[in-house]
């Protein structure tokens, strides 16, 4: 993810970031630093589409608007469901949480979660989730939700707009930190409606 962002925001070059921040952080792990080659590299080719798989899912909101971060991790993950085989989704969605929740806003971690959530359910409705071996742990499981059928913690953005929006000032490249342990938001976002289970009754 800081690879990415230090392409896309810092305007490094492609064979700069792999060679100052990729390949250095796993110089000890080759197995580690192969799949991190090579699901940077196919973010970066697959940006377009995911970008328009995104914003198939943020209705009513310009994807220009969503927190970088979260735009990166978004692209990130989408491009790991649809170009490793072997990585079942749910890997992907819990590992792409945890990123939010550490280097995004207070809300990024379930914005996230509800997108991708999304996301799998349109990828698979249209045939588009190829998965084999390791890959189809989850998948059944997932086949046999409904569209209204999801986690009570997912969130979608509102029409009135409630992504987690870029924080005012100039970017920073390749000075990414851990959002604080208070959970405060550097920005106020507006408030998200909740979606939960059919057949619950719960305060908003």
């Amino acid at each position: 993810m800081q690879a990415l962002y230090a392409l896309f925001i810092g305007n490094q070059s492609l064979e700069h970031v792999l060679q100052t921040i990729v390949k250095p952080e796993f110089h000890e792990d080759s197995f580690g630093r192969d799949f991190a080659e090579r699901l940077f590299l196919r973010t970066v080719d697959n940006r377009s589409r995911t970008d328009d798989i995104i914003r198939e899912h943020i209705a009513n909101w310009e994807i220009e608007r969503l927190a970088t971060v979260d735009r990166i991790i978004l692209q990130m993950a989408i491009t790991e469901m649809l170009t490793f085989e072997d990585i079942p989704t749910k890997v992907t969605i819990n590992e792409a949480i945890e990123i939010a929740k550490k280097f995004s806003t207070a809300r990024s971690g379930r914005f996230v979660n509800g997108i991708l959530d999304a996301v799998v359910l349109s990828l698979e409705k249209n045939g588009e989730l190829k998965k084999e071996g390791r890959g189809l742990v989850d998948l059944p499981a997932r086949q046999k939700r409904g569209e209204n059928d999801k986690r009570e913690d997912d969130t979608l953005p509102e029409e009135d707009g409630a992504a987690p929006r870029e924080s005012e000032g100039p970017v920073q490249p390749l000075t990414l930190k851990p959002a604080s342990d208070s959970g405060e938001a550097d920005n106020k976002s507006p408030k998200k409606r909740r979606i939960k289970r059919p057949g619950k009754k719960k305060d908003m």
